[in-house]
């Protein structure tokens, strides 16, 4: 076994997936997406309102629970 296997790239195993074509999209995916993107606006809405805030209080010290 030469001392240089297994390095390099190998073309053959290198390849990508191809994509789908991005024009196909049906009802249940345009759903999906709208869905997706309330979600976004809604989490940016929170993070937004809960941002000014310190931290979330009632650290104290921890115990292990060993008695």
């Amino acid at each position: 076994m030469p001392s240089g296997a297994g390095t390099g790239t190998n073309p053959i195993h290198n390849k990508k997936p191809k994509k789908a074509p991005k024009g196909e999209e049906d009802e249940e995916d345009k759903a999906f997406h709208e869905k997706q993107a309330a979600d976004k606006k809604a989490r940016e809405e929170m993070a937004k309102k809960a941002g000014g805030k310190g931290p979330l209080g009632g650290g104290g010290i921890k115990k292990s629970g060993k008695k």
